[in-house]
């Protein structure tokens, strides 16, 4: 009876050490044949290691497979519920290290097992969408708050000052941005907001 303990994690940053060591704490059905992942719960044709161990279990070869958490299997509740599935007609027990209340449903005489363990498929699969919905909303909020400040720094008080006041002066766009140190594109865009000075006329470019 072979035993599989399947570890994922989705980025490299994360350290799967942790995740290993909590599995094989409940593992008590063997020396198991460890799966290792670094991919997305959600892109099923890039999880090579998954499909091996799915194969595995068709074949009858897996009895017991260990997982630190549900959501390592899949996040998407209707994927989740369908693996049980898969797993119970091929008689393959799945225990997780952050579920092991689930244990005790095994033990249930039909059919209330069967009942009761889709009812918690179903609410566990119901948070684990919702925590990566609010995973992906945050990191949408990270990037645009990033990306705000990171952004285009905006041009100094001063610097301002300085383009109207050489513009003021009668000075081309071309001689303010070199006398200022300013791009010819900004210096075209201030002129436009100086307060006390129309904007010169596009024949002012090459004065």
């Amino acid at each position: 009876m072979k035993v599989a303990i399947y570890i994922r994690v989705s980025t490299e940053e994360q350290d799967e050490s942790n995740q290993l060591d909590d599995c094989n704490t409940i593992n008590v059905y063997g020396s198991p044949i460890i799966y290792r992942e670094r991919q997305s719960a959600y892109k099923d044709k890039d999880r090579e290691q998954f499909e091996l161990l799915k194969n595995e279990i068709r074949k009858g070869e897996i009895k017991h497979l260990i997982v630190w958490d549900w959501d390592r299997l899949y996040r998407n509740r209707k994927k989740l519920k369908e693996f049980f599935s898969f797993c119970k007609i091929y008689k393959c027990l799945i225990h997780s290290y952050r579920q092991q209340f689930f244990e005790d449903l095994y033990k249930i005489p039909s059919p209330f097992d069967e009942i009761i363990m889709e009812l918690v498929i179903n609410l566990m699969g119901w948070l684990a969408e919702d925590e990566s919905r609010k995973k992906s909303e945050r990191v949408k909020i990270a990037y645009k708050n990033r990306k705000t400040k990171w952004g285009r720094k905006p041009i100094h008080t001063n610097k301002k000052k300085i383009v109207w006041e050489l513009q003021n002066q009668g000075l081309s766009i071309r001689k303010i941005a070199k006398e200022s140190g300013v791009s010819v594109g900004t210096v075209h865009k201030l002129t436009k907001e100086n307060p006390l000075l129309k904007p010169p006329t596009n024949d002012e470019f090459d004065n």
